[in-house]
């Protein structure tokens, strides 16, 4: 009895986490998307994504527009590694969004 309450504390320490990648350029943005999952296989979490959002287009004029790509990722683990696996290199202007919420 005693090993299924210690199994139910560990299953009970592990937080969904949403990722949210925002960048301009596309081939950036799945360079880090792809060392962030990578990451996430090594340290053997159950990870589920890279969800692509759609493009959001901000147009200034009828000739400037800016394309914003957006990527989420959810990753159930402990908050801990987390901040382990979102410490890689991560290329300047990309927008990083982590929400942690309960089981």
């Amino acid at each position: 009895m005693a090993a299924t309450r210690k199994d139910i504390e560990k299953v009970a320490t592990l937080h969904r986490n949403r990722v949210t990648l925002t960048l301009r350029n596309v081939r950036s943005l799945e360079k880090v998307c792809a060392d962030l999952i990578s990451g996430a296989k090594k340290q053997k979490l159950h990870v589920k994504g890279s969800v692509r959002m759609p493009t959001k287009i901000l147009r200034i004029t009828t000739r400037l527009a800016m394309r914003l790509h957006k990527r989420i990722i959810d990753l159930h683990s402990p908050s801990e590694i987390v901040k382990q696996i979102t410490s890689i290199n991560i290329k300047p202007g990309v927008e990083v969004k982590v929400t942690i919420a309960d089981p």
